[in-house]
């Protein structure tokens, strides 16, 4: 058997960079070679029809047909545990989104030109980021990917979009091949684990104690996510050891200081800026999401404030170690309670 450090080498992950999503690709040229074909397919993202709509109007896409369908490997009772994990900790895991992940992925300057051309996250950012936040909500709730859940739908529909993005893309004239295929396998493998690992870290800077099990848990959640959203099997690391060494392999090869990582860094702090209302000062969450990033991305990224004062690190802490202990009731009423709250202070952010 391969160790971990020959499989994720840079022979591997140089393929992988050349590689999109081919049967999402494919029909996304099928259905865009023809005008009436790309309206259905407008009104079907746009509108709340099921995936059984979609695959009546394009009938013959396996990956359609079989989208609700989970992996042979996947296990109903990780997920389940997975999606109780992030009920409980929905807030941090929501907040970490925006000071870690985001930011983390912006980093990786090759990958990060695709959101910078298509200008929505630096023209439209609160628009945008509110999709990514509903869709993370979407996708971990309760029984989002049990038989009858709706997880399945908001996937299927963020891999036909990134696959619209990618034919977009290379139709612009404006990509450069050296940076890879738009939206490629590498890419969505780091994004991935910025959304699951780099959480898992995340948290734990924060001071929550997180088992074995549940970390466990939540990796086998987006591991099922990602293979639903077409990423390639080998680049959905089997455990954590595995997640970390892909982690540091792909920060390694396209971490860097780019002009368009620092802008899009840039939007997204002046979204969350505007969105504090607490009585927190703009240089204690800018110290935070250095804290949590590590000074070396942080510099990276151009984000500008003093270290976070060690007594408020230690006071974040010690708040989300002792709510903890509030936090093991019913999760599926946590999550719906959370959520709820998301929805009003969205709402009110939008009027």
């Amino acid at each position: 058997m391969m160790t971990t450090k020959g499989i994720y080498n840079k022979e591997f992950l140089d393929i992988k960079r050349q590689s999109g999503d081919r049967v999402a690709d494919e029909f996304i040229k099928y259905v865009f070679s023809d005008n009436d074909r790309k309206l259905q397919l407008q009104q079907w993202l746009t509108g709340k029809f099921s995936i059984a709509h979609l695959d009546e109007m394009f009938p013959g896409f396996d990956f359609i047909s079989q989208s609700r369908e989970l992996p042979l490997w996947a296990k109903p009772e990780l997920i389940q545990e997975g999606n109780a994990f992030f009920a409980r900790h929905a807030q941090n895991i929501m907040s970490l989104l925006g000071l870690l992940s985001l930011p983390y992925c912006y980093t990786a300057a090759d990958g990060a030109m695709v959101l910078y051309l298509s200008e929505k996250i630096r023209k439209n950012t609160t628009k945008r980021l509110y999709d990514t936040a509903v869709f993370v909500w979407e996708v971990m709730g309760p029984a989002a990917l049990s038989k009858s859940g709706n997880g399945f739908n908001e996937i299927l529909k963020v891999r036909i979009v990134h696959a619209a993005i990618r034919f977009y893309t290379l139709q612009s004239g404006k990509w450069n091949e050296k940076w890879g295929m738009p939206i490629n396998q590498e890419d969505m493998a780091g994004t991935n684990l910025s959304f699951s690992l780099i959480v898992v870290h995340g948290l734990r800077k924060l001071g929550i104690t997180i088992s074995n099990r549940e970390q466990i848990a939540f990796l086998h959640l987006w591991k099922v996510i990602g293979y639903l959203t077409g990423l390639d099997e080998d680049l959905l690391p089997e455990n954590g050891r595995m997640a970390t060494q892909l982690d540091l392999v792909i920060k390694n090869r396209q971490f860097r200081i780019s002009d368009h990582g620092r802008e899009l860094t840039n939007s997204l702090i002046e979204h969350i800026l505007t969105l504090n209302r607490r009585k927190v000062s703009n240089n204690d969450i800018l110290g935070l999401m250095r804290n949590l990033l590590g000074n070396d991305v942080a510099d990276m990224l151009n984000i500008q404030a003093p270290e976070l004062p060690k007594y408020k690190l230690t006071l974040i802490r010690t708040i989300n170690f002792f709510k903890g202990f509030k936090l093991r009731g019913d999760s599926v009423h946590l999550y719906h309670q959370a959520y709820a709250a998301f929805k009003k202070q969205s709402l009110h952010i939008q009027q």
